[in-house]
């Protein structure tokens, strides 16, 4: 009679899950794959029927993401020859290179206000878990409850008012701006993670730390902070996700000095049309930064989604 386990899965169940996690795993990156290989394509290759799967790479569509360009008359060309690799390719269609693109400021964009408002919302997120963890305050629940409320809000449905609001104090395209605005959409969310994870540190490590003569914040800072950094890590990553990507407030209330990726990819417009490894381009480079913070800190986003699941 052979043995059975209840907590040990069987063979075949483990080939059954490792099947189905390969075929998902293939699903969900095939489409960034193909956006990735697209941006070495040629724009006729991009919009080829039936689709190339096999195709002469080119660097047209990083070229065409990084610099305007303009026509010129057949004589100007002759007269002055390409310099560069990358003029030799926008010769090829009668054109110069007339300088930068915007692509650069608008990615500096991204940056400085995704990884801003994610720090903001980390820094705010943290102080009040903490407060709701450890302190009795008075309607605790209700305050709770109301600070979820505001992530349940559809962001279309408060648009106008925030941009009258903003047209009066001034923070209209302005960095400031749109930190405090993705700020206010991801608190919420800091929040409630957090003080879930500040929930499973036991009382008795900050206790210990007050009898040994600690104040509250050194407690807090040495003691709650380094066994909370799993839980703020998994934390930053979704708050980033979210500021990274969101299209509706930038096009809205965003239109030059900070103006992000998301609304500028789609307005890249190419000879004859959009240029679509031009955008897989953007596209591409965009998806980098978001995917090597989530690398750097994949251990302690493994840990945080399990953190608190199994209780001695």
């Amino acid at each position: 009679m052979s043995s059975f386990s209840v907590t040990e899965p069987s063979t075949r169940s483990k080939w059954f899950a490792g099947t189905m996690v390969i075929i998902y795993a293939l699903v969900t990156m095939v489409p960034l794959a193909w956006i990735m290989l697209t941006g070495f394509k040629s724009p006729s290759d991009a919009i080829s029927y039936p689709p190339k799967v096999v195709f002469e790479p080119t660097l047209e569509g990083y070229v065409n993401l990084f610099t305007t360009r303009t026509r010129q008359t057949p004589e100007y060309l002759e007269a002055n020859p390409p310099q560069t690799w990358y003029d030799e390719i926008v010769r090829e269609y009668d054109m110069v290179i007339a300088g930068p693109s915007k692509f650069g400021e608008r990615f500096l964009n991204s940056v400085i206000i995704g990884f801003g408002s994610t720090f903001l919302s980390i820094f705010l997120g943290t102080l009040a878990a903490y407060a709701f963890s450890r302190f009795k305050i008075p309607f605790a629940d209700d305050l709770l409850f109301f600070i979820l409320s505001t992530r349940m809000m559809p962001p279309i449905a408060v648009a106008i008012p925030i941009f009258l609001m903003y047209r009066q104090l001034g923070l209209s395209d302005t960095h400031l701006g749109m930190i405090l605005l993705y700020t206010g959409v991801n608190i919420s969310l800091a929040v409630w993670l957090l003080k879930g994870f500040i929930d499973e540190i036991p009382l008795e490590y900050e206790e210990a730390a007050l009898i040994d003569g600690y104040t509250r914040f050194q407690a807090f800072y040495k003691v709650v902070l380094p066994q909370a950094a799993t839980g703020i890590a998994s934390t930053a990553i979704f708050c980033l996700i979210f500021a990274w990507n969101e299209y509706a407030f930038a096009v809205l209330l965003t239109s030059g000095t900070a103006q992000t990726a998301p609304p500028f990819i789609p307005t890249i417009i190419g000879v004859g049309g959009l240029d679509w490894p031009a955008v897989a381009a953007g596209a591409t480079i965009f998806l980098l930064p978001v995917m090597i913070f989530t690398i750097l800190l994949r251990k302690h986003l493994l840990r945080g989604i399990t953190f608190g699941a199994v209780r001695k």
